[in-house]
């Protein structure tokens, strides 16, 4: 099975604690891409 050296970063907190804030900031130093998961999405569908 092939290794994927790309770091995976999780941010999670309570609201307005700056999360999306740090993530769009990180994003641009990293080029790397934004995965947003509410957790009313997550469960909606349970």
């Amino acid at each position: 099975m092939p290794q994927n050296s790309t770091p995976v970063i999780f941010i999670i907190g309570p609201t307005a604690a700056g999360k999306t804030r740090l993530a769009v900031a990180l994003a641009q130093r990293f080029s790397g891409e934004i995965v947003n998961a509410d957790s009313r999405q997550v469960y909606r569908h349970m």
